[in-house]
This record gives structure tokens, C-alpha cells and sequence, in this order.
């Protein structure tokens, strides 16, 4: 074990563990949407995991940082704070804000960073912009609610892990980017009826079972 400060506070960890799991561990909340314990290269896609590290000039993803030895970390700075803030607010720029009518409400991970970070859900400071096709439904079991999703790639690395190969992914580029599922065509060419890992482990609500879109779905899982 050894030992860093995170936040003026001395806490035991192991020797290379991931800086982000080792802060929520000791229940040091840091913002997070796409880290999961599963990956061996955490992408930082959400950019809303900063902290500050003594002998850093600027903050950078805990999800990419191993524990050493003496780190000093701080997570509550204002320029990691505005840096978060910034990553969120251009998430719900292109987020449909529908809670109440989302299977999500009350468990969404947007909300709880929102509220963590005292920012709205609606936010003025950027123009709102969102993709015309609410739902993608050429699934036989499942919809894809584009205007929901964050991009976090949660779905595609569970379902890689319970399948042995992912049967969705990213699909197009830049604003225009969905999630796109592999052997749509035919119910029997894909296991999904009897698996909703991929709803279980979203943490919007983007991913719903077909015909159940606004049912109440389990407590999202954070991490694998």
C-alpha cells in the first residue's frame, strides 16, 4: 500500500491503482461518465473527471493516473470545477431535457453531476441543439434515444464483456454520431432478448427494451 493526499486528506491505497477508483473508494466523489473498472485504457471521453496533482501545470483525467507514492491531489479547485462545468454544460447542450418521461429520472447520472456541480439542466450560456430522430428502433428488441445519449461507450464494453464481442458501436462522426447495433435485421441473429446489460449499465436512460421506452429500468451500474 502506499500513501497519497487527495484534498489535504491521507488515504492508503495500492500501488498503481487507478486514481479515479481510488478517490470514489474512499468516497472522494469525482464527476464521471464513461470510466469503468473493466478497462484496462479508461478513453476520458466525458472530460469531467479533472483534478489537480502537484508538480501538473494543469489539471488532468484522474481515470488516466495512477497512484504514486506522495501524490498530492486536489479535487475541488476552481479551475477543475470550470472545467467540469464546461464538459457538462455541452453535454445537455445536445441533451433532450425530458425527465420526467425518461426510465432514468431520479437515477440519471446527469442529474447527480448536475446537482453535485450546481448547474441546470438547462443551461443559457450555449445554444441547445439536437439530432432530428429522437429514436432509432430498427432493433428487434431494443430503441437507441439519441438525444439521451452521452457517447460514455458504457454499452459497447458490457456487451463486449458479456458477448465476447460487442454487437453495437459508434456509428458516424462528430454531432451526427449514435450508437448503431450489429444484426438488426433478423431477432434470431442476436442474443439480446434475453440480456439487457447494455439498459442496466446506461447511465441516461438512452437504451430502453423495445416497446418499454419510458418503462422504470434497474439502478444503473457505474463501473465493471
Amino acid at each position: 500500500m502506499i500513501k497519497i493526499i487527495v484534498d489535504n486528506r491521507e488515504i492508503q491505497v495500492k500501488a498503481g491503482a487507478n486514481l479515479l477508483r481510488a478517490c470514489l473508494d474512499h468516497e472522494v466523489y469525482i464527476p464521471n461518465l464513461c470510466y469503468m473498472d473493466m478497462l484496462e485504457h479508461p478513453p476520458a471521453s466525458c472530460r469531467l473527471c479533472f483534478v489537480e496533482i502537484e508538480g501538473h501545470e494543469q489539471p488532468i483525467p484522474s481515470c488516466q493516473v495512477e497512484a504514486a507514492e506522495n501524490m498530492v491531489v486536489k479535487t475541488d479547485t476552481p479551475a477543475v470545477r470550470r472545467l467540469q462545468r464546461t464538459a457538462l454544460e455541452l453535454l445537455l447542450s445536445v441533451h433532450h431535457v425530458d425527465c420526467g418521461h425518461c426510465p432514468a429520472n431520479k437515477k440519471c447520472e446527469l442529474q447527480n453531476i448536475a446537482r453535485f456541480l450546481k448547474v441546470g439542466l438547462k443551461p443559457k450560456r450555449l445554444e441547445h441543439s439536437l439530432k432530428d430522430q429522437e429514436i432509432i428502433d430498427d432493433h428487434p428488441f431494443l430503441n437507441h434515444h439519441p438525444n439521451r445519449c452521452v457517447l460514455c461507450g458504457k454499452c459497447i464494453q458490457v456487451c463486449r464483456k458479456t458477448h465476447g464481442a460487442p454487437l453495437m458501436d459508434f456509428a458516424g462522426r462528430g454531432f451526427a454520431t449514435v450508437i448503431s447495433f450489429y444484426g438488426q435485421q433478423r431477432a434470431d441473429a442476436v442474443p439480446c432478448g434475453d440480456c439487457l446489460a447494455c439498459v442496466e449499465i446506461c447511465p441516461v436512460g438512452a437504451i430502453t427494451p423495445k416497446g418499454n421506452q419510458d418503462q422504470t429500468i434497474p439502478c444503473y451500474k457505474s463501473a465493471l
